[in-house]
């Protein structure tokens, strides 16, 4: 494996200190230590100090994990250097399917009512849920689970060969739903059950092509889940 850095020329980085990491199982602890440079001897390391609140947001500050300053807009829900977190109003949008069942082509293309949605970027991974009012949740909100195809029990979207947007801003949330609704829903992720409608995932969205009512929120199934929990579940597992 290679590794390249590109730092330009006009820089001289000097090895100034070392992170050590120490670890028992899930937990850890961390301490800087100074490197010590005596002329014509190998550099070692100095006594351990424990890492301050300061040291840790200058070291962020270099390596580029800073937020820009950005206005944000009253969809957005939470905002990290890596992760956006917004919702957006229920809505109707056109929805493609595939995976080569009669039953998929006949939904393939057509309009379609859509529940209030939760949305996450996490790193490049994308997470989706549902609401069942169509209001800004709270940290306390029940989540309930996307009633779509290509999105797991944790709300992870299979990308596969979605075209997303390259980076994790607040201006790029909009590209994030259309890559996921312009792609092709093609089959269950895992054993989640999507929906309570009686005739099943085909039964729902067979009801709702092409239809002018709103989405029946009664057929979406619980997520066990608060805003609060989804937005903080990477930080847990």
């Amino acid at each position: 494996m290679e590794a390249q850095v590109r730092i330009g020329n006009s820089r001289h980085f000097a090895l100034k200190s070392a992170v050590l990491v120490y670890g028992d199982g899930p937990a850890a602890f961390a301490t800087l230590h100074e490197v010590q440079a005596e002329k014509g001897q190998t550099p070692y390391l100095g006594p351990g100090q424990s890492l301050t609140t300061s040291f840790l947001r200058a070291l962020a500050h270099g390596l580029g994990a800073r937020v820009a300053p950005e206005i944000l807009p009253e969809n957005i829900l939470a905002r990290t250097p890596d992760m956006v977190v917004w919702w957006s109003q229920a809505q109707r949008r056109v929805m493609f399917f595939g995976g080569g069942s009669e039953e998929a082509q006949k939904l393939n293309g057509r309009m379609y009512p859509h529940p209030p949605l939760v949305f996450k970027i996490s790193g490049q991974e994308l997470f989706v849920r549902a609401l069942g009012p169509d209001a800004r949740p709270s940290a306390t909100t029940p989540l309930k689970t996307a009633p779509y195809w290509n999105t797991d029990g944790q709300g992870l979207v299979c990308q596969g060969n979605m075209r997303v947007p390259d980076d994790v801003r607040v201006g790029s949330i909009a590209g994030w739903e259309d890559a996921y609704f312009s792609s092709e829903f093609t089959h269950a992720s895992g054993a989640a059950r999507l929906t309570s409608h009686p005739g099943g995932f085909f039964g729902l969205w067979s009801s709702l092509a092409d239809s002018a009512e709103k989405f029946p929120t009664q057929f979406l199934t619980d997520a066990k889940q608060t805003l609060r929990e989804f937005i903080e579940g990477d930080e847990e597992g």
